[in-house]
C-alpha cells in the first residue's frame, strides 16, 4: 500500500512539473485509506511542510476523511492526551517548545499506556528540512509516582535489606 502511495505521489509530481504538497499527500492517503477502509485499521497523520502552504498536519481517521488540524494525535496512548492538549498547545510555539510538549506528552501516554513504548522519537519538518531526534527511556520525565529506571531488582532493595544468596 505504501508502494501504491509512493508511485501516486511521483505521478502529482511528474505530471504538475513540481513537487506534490502536503496537501496531496494527505488526499493520497486518504484516498488509500477510504479505499482499503474494510482491511485497514488505524488512523493516520500526514504532516509536511511545503513552499506553497508552509508547515500542514492532516489527520486521517478510520475510513478516510481528511481533517486539516493545527495537531494532531495517535496511537493507543492518545485517548489520554486529548485533555492535555487542549491546556497546553497554543498557536505560534516555537520548535523548541512544541518539542518539550510532544516529549512530556508521550512521556505521560507512557506512564498510563502500556503499549505506548519507552521511548520518545521526534521529527521536525520546516523549510529548513527534517530533524529527528531521539530521547532514550530514562531521561523522561516521571509521573503517577513511577519508579526511577534499574538495571536490577537489587537497585530497588533497601539499603541493608536481604543478602545476596550464595550458592
Amino acid at each position: 500500500m505504501i508502494q501504491c502511495h509512493l508511485i501516486n505521489y511521483s505521478a502529482c509530481r511528474i505530471q504538475s512539473g513540481k513537487p506534490a504538497t502536503v496537501k496531496v499527500a494527505a488526499n493520497l492517503v486518504r484516498l488509500l485509506s477510504y479505499g482499503n477502509k474494510n482491511m485497514l485499521e488505524t488512523g493516520l497523520i500526514v504532516g509536511g511542510w511545503d513552499k506553497y502552504e508552509g508547515g500542514k498536519i492532516y489527520s486521517v481517521p478510520l475510513g478516510g476523511t481528511i481533517l486539516e488540524q493545527p495537531f494532531a494525535i495517535g496511537g493507543s496512548g492518545s485517548s489520554y492526551l486529548y485533555g492535555f492538549f487542549d491546556q497546553a498547545w497554543k498557536e505560534g510555539m516555537t520548535k523548541d517548545e512544541a518539542e518539550k510538549l510532544v516529549v512530556k506528552a508521550v512521556s505521560l501516554a507512557i506512564a498510563r499506556d502500556g503499549a505506548s513504548g519507552g521511548v520518545v522519537r521526534t521529527v521536525i519538518i520546516n523549510s529548513e528540512g527534517v530533524t529527528r531526534n531521539f530521547y532514550p527511556g530514562d531521561s523522561l520525565p516521571l509521573w503517577y509516582d513511577e519508579m526511577e529506571a534499574c538495571s536490577s531488582l537489587l537497585d530497588v532493595l533497601p539499603p541493608g535489606g536481604p543478602e545476596a544468596m550464595s550458592i
